[in-house]
């Protein structure tokens, strides 16, 4: 057993990351204090700073001391295989029970027994599940050495990343050993954050603050409204920028659509998103780690926890939502070099897609409010089940149950599969000041971020200041600072051909293959049959985005009338790009009572330019709500399926074409797929 000095702790450091390796600031206090001192400790350093150098010190010191186990509660476990293998250099043995290993977690519980796992790493989501709270932490709560919560400001509804499974977190804490230190790290918290951080964790809790300016980084804003011009800009610049880095786009389609551009100008670049296969993300995680790629073109998905230290650049392809999540994904630059460049780029679609994100943030109180009622109404329900009453997204009404769980107002049947909620006995009402409070406050936070963008005084003071940093000064490095600015214009000729890739790049239907369970009471199979589904289809385009995005919406809801370009274009795509096979014989299409001629007009003109008849099958029997109001998969079904029906009549047996304006859910060509099948189509 060794006695936790400075110098012993700093030979295990030199052991992990070499033998000229120093602490940096703070960082041998913010052990002490927990792994010596036994405090409950917020710490809040830069990104970059070492914050997992903490926890997995103080664990060493705390294991040798005879403690128990860490227990470490982390987003981001896919993301921290190299701190573990760093933490395995100084002789830790860590573990993990996650969506990801099943397989491994009976040996993982088996090791936690045996006194053979030094530290345990799990998502808050683990907190809710069965198996961990009914076998896992049983085994460990009365042993735990060390509890750490990383990326602490998830706990607060004020955080840029509010999660509500971080709140299970508090219990938790009530259920450890007293005198059990605690440690919560993060990058991200200003002044209101970390209040409520302490107020959650205790207030007891000792809070290091670090400044925040990071000395390496070269930043610099950049307006440029139009997708054609933002790709032509990075054609253009992207090669320039030292070193292999991460582009940030807002949406999955857009990580796509720029990768696939980059590669057409002969640049390395994948797209890195959250539903991608873990295998498959490990894979580009480390083709960036390698520099075997220029870039990842990214959604938030890569943020917190990835490490390469020396990241040469991180531009944003559309401006995030609030300078503090900003400041986290900007940081992934620079941590190891002395130049990195933080360049954000903002487009004209930017506040509309983060409209959409502060809408959809937080349940709204009505949906709140139809959660509750419908449990007093129906008794026990699974989310699907619930989702057969409610007009909300399955998104939105899994965040209400875990909020309305922690308020007290819903209970959970984890026995039961698939798991059940029921409405508790406890009096509840909706808080209202609070979700109009966070409302405001996402609002106040866009606000600032696009006051950033046009700031003229030192970018990283703005940045720093937004954080509440005491020590924020201008970092004489910046672009602003520097007086040297990378132009927003680029030549026509690029910008020319980046608007003929968008024109040219179509985009896969995938078809249906399941049914919402209990949308039709007699079919008790929810798998659509292969032969009674549509086949793959095409989409000319994003709606609203550059290219042909904004032609369909201007003939959609300012002209009523989809011009011939756009015609001319789908006849292009389906007949030289796309060549399906079996090809069409003739052509439909999805009809509309409120627009009768506008997708009618659109598909004859096509079935012209095809040669192909055009022969109108599909009638609508009732004025249905528009299907974009419909917010999950059993009301979108539901709402075709009561609305829609073919007409009388034989039908061509021949493959038809399916036409509409707008695909979404793509509820309607399942459902209208389906009716033609059963015809014989």
């Amino acid at each position: 057993m060794h006695k936790p000095t400075f110098e012993y702790t700093l030979s295990l450091l030199r052991q992990m990351l070499g033998p000229d390796a120093n602490f940096r600031p703070d960082q041998w206090e913010a052990i002490e204090t927990v792994a010596v001192k036994r405090q409950r400790l917020l710490v809040v350093q830069r990104t970059g700073w070492g914050k997992s150098m903490v926890y997995f010190l103080a664990t060493k010191l705390r294991r040798e001391s005879g403690a128990g186990p860490t227990l470490l509660i982390s987003p981001l476990l896919s993301l921290m295989r190299d701190q573990i293998k760093m933490a395995e250099s100084i002789g830790l043995r860590a573990g993990t029970i996650n969506s990801a290993n099943r397989a491994q977690w009976d040996a993982v519980e088996a090791d936690l027994v045996a006194g053979k796992c030094d530290i345990l790493l799990v998502s808050p989501e683990r907190l809710s599940n069965p198996r961990f709270l009914g076998s896992v932490l049983p085994k460990i709560e009365g042993r735990v050495g060390l509890f750490v919560v990383d990326e602490a400001h998830c706990i607060s509804d004020w955080g840029h990343d509010f999660r509500p499974d971080y709140r299970r977190i508090v219990r938790i804490l009530q259920h450890l050993p007293k005198g059990i230190p605690v440690l919560g790290t993060t990058a991200t918290a200003n002044d209101r954050v970390v209040d409520d951080i302490q107020a959650q964790l205790g207030q007891k809790l000792v809070v290091m603050r670090g400044p925040l300016v990071r000395t390496s980084l070269r930043l610099q804003s950049l307006r440029i409204d139009g997708q054609p011009e933002r790709l032509a800009w990075l054609a253009k610049y992207l090669p320039k920028f030292p070193g292999s880095g991460i582009v940030y786009c807002l949406t999955v389609a857009d990580t796509q659509r720029v990768a696939k551009w980059l590669r057409s100008r002969g640049i390395r670049a994948e797209a890195y998103y959250g539903q991608l296969a873990t295998d498959i993300r490990i894979e580009l995680e480390d083709a960036l780690l390698k520099n075997e790629v220029k870039a990842l073109v990214a959604t938030v998905a890569l943020g917190m926890g990835f490490d390469k230290p020396d990241l040469g650049f991180v531009i944003h392809f559309q401006r995030p939502g609030s300078v503090v999540a900003y400041y986290q994904q900007v940081g992934r630059a620079g941590r190891a070099v002395d130049r990195a460049y933080g360049i954000l780029l903002s487009g004209t679609e930017d506040d509309e897609i983060q409209d959409y994100f502060i809408k959809s943030a937080f349940p709204s109180p009505v949906c709140m409010e139809t959660v509750v009622e419908t449990l007093e109404k129906y008794g026990e329900l699974s989310i699907k089940q619930l989702l057969n009453h409610m007009n909300f997204s399955h998104r939105t009404v899994e965040q209400a149950l875990s909020l309305l769980e922690l308020e007290g107002a819903v209970g959970l049947n984890r026995e039961s599969q698939p798991k059940r909620y029921f409405r508790t006995l406890n009096p509840w009402r909706v808080d209202r000041e609070r979700i109009e409070r966070v409302t405001k406050l996402r609002r106040d936070e866009l606000a600032q971020i696009q006051a950033y963008v046009d700031y003229e005084g030192c970018s990283m003071e703005f940045l720093a200041r937004a954080l509440d940093d005491p020590q924020a000064k201008p970092c004489g490095k910046c672009a602003n600072c520097v007086g040297r600015r990378l132009p927003a214009q680029v030549e026509t000729g690029l910008v020319a051909a980046a608007v003929d890739f968008l024109k040219h790049e179509a985009l896969v239907i995938e078809p249906r293959k399941m049914w919402p369970k209990d949308l039709f009471p007699n079919i008790k199979k929810v798998k659509i049959p292969e032969e009674m589904r549509t086949e793959l289809g095409r989409a000319l385009c994003c709606y609203g985005d550059a290219g042909w995005g904004a032609c369909v919406r201007e003939g959609k809801y300012v002209d009523h009338h989809f011009n011939d370009e756009l015609v001319d274009a789908a006849a292009e795509l389906i007949l030289e790009r796309w060549q399906p096979n079996p090809g069409p014989e003739w052509v439909t299409a999805i009809p509309s009572r409120r627009h009768p001629k506008l997708v009618y007009d659109f598909a004859r003109r096509l079935s012209g330019k095809l040669s192909l008849p055009f022969v109108p099958v599909l009638d609508r029997t009732a004025n249905a709500p528009e299907q974009k109001e419909m917010a999950n998969s059993f009301m979108q079904a539901r709402n075709v399926k009561d609305s829609l029906r073919v007409l009388a009549g034989t039908i061509n047996p021949a493959p038809v074409l399916l036409v509409d304006d707008i695909v979404d859910s793509r509820w309607t060509f399942a459902v209208a797929g389906w009716l033609l099948r059963q015809r014989g189509c």
